[in-house]
């Protein structure tokens, strides 16, 4: 597939959400963007602003096998990866797979469950499989994780861990929708949950051919110059404790090659790096002077904002 066949495709599978998912074309194109760059989303927002419900169209119009959990207090981590039952006729475990063997998960209210359990995801997210009783499993492949999750101050929440945050390649806030889709949703009794009038636009091979166009997408010198100088700048503050790994530098590039190609265009521009150095930065970044518990976002995201103003752009 050419780069403009991939990047014409992009646009019809985010118009196709935006049907259903309506008023946050910015936050559908950042989603595209971290499938196509390989990564998990996060979804981080107060209930009852259609987290699971853009999750939910993505899954369908990408044409992937998905399943989704609503996490609990009392979810185990085999109700997760899967089982070994015994099977008295052969006499052996036989490996009864968990939900997690899918291409799109979706991970509902994901801070709503135990430490324990949440460790159980990781292995898949980070590896691409998941290990019960010593044996491992593959995953399907593509494998993307979108995740929905609380805010930390909501009762019966578990903060995710800081490792287990650094698998989510970005978080995004969906916010509310603009009055006139709001005046819209409620008039019509909000979005519609049948999703077979939507187009399925592509199979695991079609997914698979627009993040080999994403990869293809050139970026320059100056552009790689500019995004490292961001990364070193979240190292080399006195306002944060802890920066951005080079695990997520890797993935900021392939995200920046994605977003490129979700705009239309072949080659990565500063911009592209500007524009997604919220969604890759603000879950990773530890103020400094943090003595444990919820971070205040906004603070963080004010943190990054001087760093983007005080590292200067190629011209």
């Amino acid at each position: 597939m050419t780069q403009r066949a991939a990047a014409a495709r992009c646009h019809e599978i985010i118009d196709a959400v935006e049907r259903v998912f309506r008023g946050k074309r910015e936050v559908v194109e950042l989603v595209m963007t971290a499938i196509l760059a390989r990564g998990h989303v996060l979804l981080e927002d107060v209930p009852g602003v259609g987290k699971t419900t853009l999750a939910r169209t993505f899954a369908h119009v990408l044409g992937l096998s998905h399943q989704r959990i609503q996490f609990a207090s009392d979810l185990m981590p085999a109700d997760i990866t899967g089982v070994g039952i015994f099977d008295q006729t052969s006499g052996n475990f036989e490996f009864k797979p968990g939900p997690v063997f899918c291409n799109v998960l979706l991970a509902d209210e994901i801070n709503r469950t135990t430490p324990r359990t949440q460790s159980a995801l990781l292995e898949a997210m980070a590896e691409n499989h998941v290990t019960v009783d010593g044996t491992t499993h593959k995953l399907p492949q593509p494998f993307v994780v979108l995740a929905t999750q609380n805010p930390r101050e909501f009762h019966g929440t578990y903060p995710l861990p800081e490792s287990q945050l650094d698998r989510f390649l970005v978080r995004l806030s969906v916010g509310y929708p603009s009055p006139d889709v709001e005046r819209a949703l409620v008039r019509h009794h909000g979005a519609p949950l049948d999703l077979s009038d939507l187009p399925v636009f592509l199979d695991e091979a079609g997914l698979l051919g627009l993040v080999a166009s994403a990869t293809d997408v050139q970026v320059s010198d100056d552009v790689l110059g500019y995004l490292h100088g961001l990364v070193r700048a979240t190292r080399e503050s006195r306002h944060i404790e802890l920066g951005l790994s080079t695990r997520a530098a890797i993935g900021w590039y392939r995200c920046v090659q994605a977003y490129a190609l979700v705009r239309g265009r072949a080659f990565a521009t500063p911009d592209d790096v500007r524009h997604t150095f919220l969604p890759i930065a603000a879950h990773r970044a530890i103020p400094a002077g943090h003595a444990g518990g919820s971070i205040d976002r906004l603070q963080v995201e004010a943190i990054l904002q001087s760093l983007i103003e005080s590292v200067a752009p190629p011209m």
